[in-house]
């Protein structure tokens, strides 16, 4: 009895080795392996060395519809990037359906969003995907017959390039799709049948992460030292960073997506989801207790601004500002207003409207730009940016747009977004300098500075110089103690 449960242990491990394998180094570029779904007959894959080819065995009813089932190898990988392949099927095969390809996906479930390029076995090639978990599969159709494809992921942009016998250097189907920075990407197979195993092989897998042409670093500065620690670097643009009021988080926007970062731990990336909202700028902001989220989504309709509210832990946007442009900024200390700047009539100013929605009620008249809008801790004051003076200049006033106060007098500087610590003493601003572009801009790639003023007025002093602009500080990002400020700076890349 006993010799035959080690027997039965061996064969389990055997069988794992051979259908579940993770170990990267017996296949390539990739780090792990297995069936998606719950196939019937279970998949392999081989990786030879020599002639760097995989070889892929699997079965799985189909990827379409609803869920999918097939064999995946697959590593995990983040920001832009593609994968490009040429795949040849070993035998005739028993369905003219089969699959093999390359794929981008969410998770390793079978009802998963995801993205690839499929060559089936009659020789149609096309672009599938599922925008949404458990929906339907659709698909692009590209050229037929194609043995070499490229799969590439740029932001939210999914470019499939295919061609036959060379490498493929033009686009033949392109999507739009809201995925999470980190995803499975790699290659599959799939028999279209429950008691059929199909096998492709692949060889020419290249990999490369893409690098844009900047690269963002999530910074954190003692306000009293000057101190400046980096706390993650990424190869793509990210922008600004608001501290959660609990000091666990930070939450920055990219791709159109929200993210949050451990500040004591900056490793895993988490997206917070946004439901349809997934062109959300660099305005969010928290309430002061950090349950609730206010951010400004790019609608798919027109692309203008509009303001919304969801959880912090994430769900189905509501819609605050029906009318658009509208760019938000701050929310009230006791919850129950949001203000933001708006484009109405040609005319940009600084509005205020209920958090649940209702009528927006205007607070500022002045013909230049008003922008920036943030209510001061004790949410007797919104501090502001405005054009009037000739200059870019932070100003403050009474909630209700009473008492409209010049509180910076630089001639030699733009400033804007101000934002007021926790404990409401001091003012952190970011100031271009004067020449550098028009006093309503706010662009991005510039040198600025962030500077530090008592919540009172007088005078400045200047705590860090970058490389940065909009996506800087855009928002409130101090963290809760009062005594650091998180910010993003940026590198241009050759």
């Amino acid at each position: 009895m006993k010799s035959k449960l080690i027997i039965n242990a061996i064969c389990a491990i055997v069988f794992s080795f051979l259908f579940v394998s993770a170990d990267k180094s017996n296949i390539g570029i990739f780090e792990g392996s297995g069936d998606v779904g719950d196939p019937k007959l279970k998949g392999t894959v081989i990786y030879d060395a020599s002639t760097e080819m995989y070889t892929l065995t699997g079965a799985g009813k189909n990827i379409w519809a609803e869920s999918d089932e097939f064999f995946y190898a697959w590593q995990k990988a983040a920001g832009n990037f593609s994968l490009s392949a040429k795949i040849a099927f070993k035998d005739k095969g028993v369905n003219a359906h089969r699959k093999a390809g390359i794929m981008i996906r969410e998770s390793l479930t079978g009802e998963s969003r995801y993205v690839d390029i499929a060559v089936h076995g009659d020789g149609l090639t096309s672009l599938q995907y599922r925008s949404e978990t458990g929906k339907e599969t659709k698909e692009i159709v590209g050229l037929p017959n194609s043995d070499y494809i490229h799969l590439e992921r740029i932001g939210n942009k999914i470019m499939m390039k295919t061609a036959t016998g060379k490498n493929p250097k033009d686009v033949t189907g392109e999507i739009e799709l809201n995925l999470p920075l980190s995803c499975h990407v790699g290659l599959y197979v799939c028999s279209h049948e429950d008691d059929a195993r199909e096998t492709a092989q692949f060889t020419n897998v290249k990999f490369n992460q893409l690098q844009s042409n900047i690269t963002s670093f999530l910074e954190i500065v003692d306000v009293t030292t000057g101190e400046r620690t980096v706390l993650k670097e990424f190869p793509y643009q990210i922008e600004a960073a608001n501290w959660t009021p609990d000091g666990k988080w930070l939450i920055y926007n990219s791709g159109g997506l929200l993210y949050k970062i451990s500040p004591s731990s900056p490793g895993e990336l988490i997206q917070i989801n946004t439901g349809f909202a997934n062109r959300c700028n660099n305005d969010h902001v928290l309430t002061s207790d950090g349950k609730m989220l206010a951010i400004s989504h790019n609608t798919k309709e027109d692309r203008k601004s509009r303001a919304y509210t969801v959880p912090v832990e994430g769900g189905t946007p509501r819609l605050i500002t029906p009318l658009a442009p509208s760019y938000l900024h701050g929310w009230s200390p006791d919850s129950k207003y949001l203000t933001y700047c708006a484009e109405r009539n040609g005319n940009f100013d600084i509005y205020a409207i209920p958090a649940e929605g209702g009528e927006e009620i205007r607070l500022t008249t002045v013909e230049s730009l008003d922008d920036g809008p943030e209510y001061s801790p004790s949410g007797e004051h919104i501090w502001f940016n405005s054009a009037r003076s000739g200059l870019m200049q932070v100003w403050r006033m009474k909630a209700d747009g009473s008492e409209q106060t010049q509180m910076t007098f630089d001639e030699n500087s733009n400033a804007w977004f101000p934002h007021v610590s926790p404990d409401g003493k001091q003012v952190v601003y970011i100031t271009y300098r004067k020449g550098d572009l028009e006093p309503e801009q706010h662009l991005a790639n510039k040198n600025v500075e962030l500077r530090l003023m008592p919540a009172t007025g007088g005078e400045f002093r200047t705590i860090v110089k970058l490389f940065g602009g909009q996506g800087t500080v855009n928002v409130g990002s101090w963290a809760p103690d009062s005594k650091r400020l998180a910010f993003v700076s940026y590198r241009l890349n050759q």
